[in-house]
């Protein structure tokens, strides 16, 4: 059996939950139509330990797929982000109350990395089940956009595909929600679309933002 590594956060800013690690845990063990079972795993929300801890499941798990989930706070969609940016610019403290303004990723590193997935084929996957998303431009400058960067420069050349979706947050929280259940069934399409789609669609999918 081979491993999808899907990665969620802790709660952070004073939450009591992430709904990324919400919904991510709730596909744990899920299989796969073709012999693909995810495992999903919890980040720290820090700068100084989310990094370490990715490279140790990679290690560990040697996973065939990797896909980063994180919330992202304001967005009603779930967004599957195109790139990531090697820069640090923390607007709030991370869980360790570091609060990293106008770093590098990894200095010397390259300014950016595209993700590896089919992004637009996830979104059109996902709205055909009938779930809002958008493929993101964005995926700012706090621990979310770090780990997407790391994942993306430990990966590079190795073949295995992997990216970021931001997803939003849950009813009762005072801002745009999408609920669990939709929110983990939308993953879940998500997911399945990256794993099965070896080239990305051609089509509109993304948003101002």
């Amino acid at each position: 059996m081979r491993t999808l590594l899907l990665t969620g956060f802790e709660p952070f800013d004073q939450a009591p939950v992430n709904p990324s690690w919400e919904a991510a845990r709730q596909l744990d063990g899920v299989l796969l139509d073709d012999g693909v079972q995810i495992v999903a795993r919890r980040l720290p929300c820090a700068f100084a330990t989310a990094g370490d801890c990715l490279a140790q499941l990679i290690a560990e798990l040697q996973p065939v797929m990797v896909i980063a989930t994180g919330l992202g706070p304001g967005r009603s969609d779930i967004s599957i982000e195109r790139v990531a940016i090697n820069v640090n610019d923390a607007r709030i403290p991370d869980n360790l109350g570091a609060q990293p303004i106008d770093t590098a990723v990894v200095v010397g590193g390259p300014a950016a990395y595209f993700s590896t997935l089919p992004i637009k084929a996830m979104v059109k996957a996902v709205r055909e089940v009938g779930i809002a998303a958008s493929v993101s431009q964005t995926a700012g400058t706090f621990v979310c956009n770090q780990v997407f960067y790391l994942l993306q420069h430990a990966l590079v050349g190795t073949g295995v595909r992997s990216g970021f979706v931001h997803v939003p947050n849950l009813p009762g929280s005072g801002e745009p929600t999408m609920a669990l259940s939709t929110l983990v069934e939308g993953l879940r399409v998500a997911v399945l679309a990256a794993w099965k789609t070896s080239v990305d669609v051609v089509e509109v999918g993304g948003r101002v933002s």
